[in-house]
């Protein structure tokens, strides 16, 4: 191969000033090797239940990573040719080299954003690949890392251990079968690659297959779920499961982060008219709402920390959603209100201290103006990291600029991946990790924090404060 070399400077993401870059090199020496926890995220329990070599690098690589293909079809590329399947199940007639050889064409619009900055130290460190990818080397890139995968080396389980992944949470629906989470229990991989309780298939009636959904949760559980105190019960009962198999937390990604504290008989009726399809759109938006306050309730029973990610106009392209389905890289970030819309969650759970909520957002300007002062006040409140759109050095720097003055670090979450691209999970903690010790080194440089405590907190950040707020104790040590 011939062309541009990647280039993974020893500096990157440091300040250019010298003082500051000296200080975050040192910053950043003390927390580069810690184990990665990844308590959230999206990767496929299949892949560790039955550890078998990746099929090629484009299955791998490509199509099942939104972040890329968004890109990809923002500038005319078509879902077909990046291999993505259709949401009747049927898969395009296109060989995997070549939406290889259509993601290396267009390898050059990623420049600038976050997904250049993983995929090059993916290329470089998993795979040793040292020119940088394009149309001319597309093929020999392609063999390389498929000759790769074919080794044991590259199985899942042992690309954990070479990651340095002590812990790894999937995400699975209420109604989700589990079977390879099960089939993982009674070995040593049961405490490292947990499940995480995401119900939104049985609280969301927008969701076309809502109805269903709650039917087969009534199957499951045994419970009668077209009634209100039997639909609680059938949660109640799947969230215990879900804690068996591992589960540490619950995600909620709903519209907005609106909560409701309504009476059983508004309940019920609501229920019955979200059931029946009449609800109207307020009505299932008040539903949601409900739901949770509901969860946090339960939380609050059980000990899963609760996670809400709100804020995202979900498949916002309805025709992109129609031939394709959800998580196409269609969903939109919209403004976020907290303060208004969690108080009666708030007013009934915000002092306890034995609940741990989360709360992510995609509207930054809720930052210093919402999140910073209301997890700065509430013991049951942690703020996640910049999450999705703003997982990116500069979405980094402005969270910690905004929240920390008011929030401190230590009413954050640490950090997450959040994400279906497993080989990318060690780049995306190294540049967080980076980007820690650059803030960090600011603070130290501007004498407004000691070296010795900003090396604490760049190890919490990086490591501690994930592992607390989400309760994982000793999984995966």
């Amino acid at each position: 191969m011939a062309g541009a070399l990647i280039d993974l400077h020893p500096d990157r993401l440091f300040p250019a000033e010298p003082t500051q870059r000296a200080i975050a090199r040192r910053l950043y020496g003390c927390v580069s090797d810690l184990p990665i926890l990844s308590p959230h995220g999206h990767t496929d329990p299949a892949w560790f239940s039955r550890n078998e070599p990746f099929a090629d690098p484009a299955s791998l690589l490509v199509v099942p990573d939104h972040y890329l293909f968004r890109m990809l079809y923002s500038r005319g590329v078509n879902l077909d040719e990046l291999g993505v399947p259709r949401s009747d199940g049927t898969r395009p007639d296109v060989a995997m080299r070549d939406v290889w050889r259509t993601f290396a064409r267009h390898y050059y619009l990623f420049r600038g954003t976050p997904s250049f900055l993983w995929l090059e130290a993916t290329f470089r460190t998993v795979f040793g690949l040292h020119e940088r990818l394009g149309e001319a080397n597309a093929d020999e890139y392609y063999d390389c890392i498929a000759e790769q995968l074919a080794t044991d080396a590259f199985r899942p389980r042992a690309l954990l251990d070479r990651f340095g992944i002590e812990l790894i949470a999937t995400t699975e629906a209420a109604t989700d079968a589990l079977e390879y989470h099960r089939a993982l229990q009674g070995t040593p991989w049961a405490d490292r690659v947990i499940t995480t309780f995401r119900p939104d298939d049985v609280v969301d009636p927008d969701r076309a297959d809502f109805r269903r959904k709650v039917e087969q949760l009534g199957e499951l559980t045994g419970e009668d779920c077209g009634r209100w105190d039997g639909y609680l019960a059938g949660l109640r009962q799947r969230r215990a499961l879900f804690k068996s198999l591992g589960a540490t937390a619950t995600d909620h990604g709903h519209i907005t982060a609106r909560t409701a504290d309504l009476d059983r008989a508004a309940c019920e009726r609501l229920l019955q008219r979200c059931l029946a399809g009449s609800a109207s759109t307020e009505e299932r938006e008040q539903f949601r709402a409900q739901m949770l306050t509901e969860m946090a309730a339960m939380s609050l029973d059980d000990g899963l920390v609760m996670q809400i990610h709100p804020g995202a106009w979900r498949n916002h392209n309805p025709s992109l959603f129609a031939q394709y389905g959800r998580d196409k890289g269609a969903d939109i970030p919209t403004p976020t209100g907290f303060v208004e819309q969690l108080k009666p969650l708030l007013d009934r759970f915000g002092n306890e201290t034995r609940l741990t909520v989360i709360l992510f957002t995609l509207d930054e300007t809720a930052y210093s103006r919402e999140l910073a002062p209301l997890a700065g006040h509430y013991p049951a409140l942690l703020l996640g990291p910049p999450w999705w759109f703003h997982d990116s050095p500069e979405g980094m720097l402005r969270y910690r600029e905004r929240i920390t003055e008011t929030a401190g670090f230590y009413n954050t979450a640490g950090f997450n991946d959040d994400t279906r691209a497993f080989l990318s999970i060690p780049a995306r903690h190294d540049v967080a990790r980076r980007v820690d010790a650059a803030f960090l080194a600011r603070l130290v440089a501007d004498h407004r924090l000691a070296e010795d405590d900003a090396q604490e907190i760049a190890q919490d950040l990086a490591y501690g404060l994930a592992k607390r707020a989400y309760r994982l104790g000793n999984h995966g040590s």
